[in-house]
């Protein structure tokens, strides 16, 4: 019979994992910048072009946050001026089915709700 402790202590860990893939995936932009970036996308001004309505600011913000969780990596070109590219590291790979299955979700969560 399967201790109720032990399940109570399996179950905070993985709401505990949970929450840490949230902190780093969550929010309106993370993922769509991840899909910009990962279809080529490797400059600033691209990937703003590609993410609908992001401001710079924000962009920003998110690149940072992305490159401290290793999913981006930023390479800064000496030209003049500087050209900055970003392109998606090969830990962000593992995320590569979970983004495949939420698209899949949620163009099929869209069909769900246009049925009634």
């Amino acid at each position: 019979m399967p201790d109720i402790q032990d399940s109570n202590v399996e179950i905070a860990q993985n709401i505990k994992y949970l929450q840490d893939s949230l902190y780093v995936i969550s929010g309106k932009w993370k993922l769509p910048i991840l899909t910009a970036v990962h279809q080529g996308k490797t400059r600033f001004r691209d990937i703003q072009r590609s993410v609908n309505g992001i401001t710079s600011k924000v962009l920003s913000k998110e690149l940072k946050e992305l490159e401290m969780n290793k999913l981006i990596v930023r390479k800064v070109y000496d030209n003049s001026p500087p050209t900055v590219e970003y392109t998606v590291s090969n830990y962000c790979d593992s995320l590569q089915n979970v983004v495949a299955e939420l698209i899949d979700w949620g163009k099929h969560h869209r069909d769900k709700i246009r049925e009634d």
